[in-house]
């Protein structure tokens, strides 16, 4: 994994936000694609579009960084009217920098276990 940094966050999607959530991820995705340094962004939902998974990966953690400030200026105010974050777990060593903004989101953190290559 390297300096990579990935995360995957389970959302509770409130109650008549679905349509309005859809929305705000598909204005999400077009900017993040502007944005360097990101390997995956991805969102899945269950059957029933009361919950979203995010999963995204980042070449580093400066790209991390960047990609959560871009966030925290353009989206995070409507993000939180249409969904409860219930978990936000990371991979992999972020940098100081990163964590202390990560540490807002209440995170859990995982690094790499055992210093094998794994396949990506």
């Amino acid at each position: 994994m390297g300096d990579q940094i990935a995360w995957q966050v389970a959302l509770a999607v409130k109650p008549g936000q679905l349509d309005n959530f859809r929305a705000l991820t598909g204005e999400m995705v077009a900017f993040t694609r502007t944005e360097p340094g990101v390997l995956s962004y991805q969102r899945f939902v269950t059957e029933d579009g009361s919950f979203v998974h995010i999963y995204e990966r980042y070449a580093d953690s400066a790209a991390a960084l960047a990609h959560l400030r871009s966030f925290a200026k353009a989206f995070a105010e409507r993000f939180s009217r249409m969904a409860d974050r219930m978990h936000f777990t990371v991979y992999s060593n972020p940098s100081l920098e990163l964590k202390a903004l990560l540490d807002g989101f209440g995170a859990t953190y995982l690094r790499p276990f055992g210093d094998f290559e794994y396949c990506s």
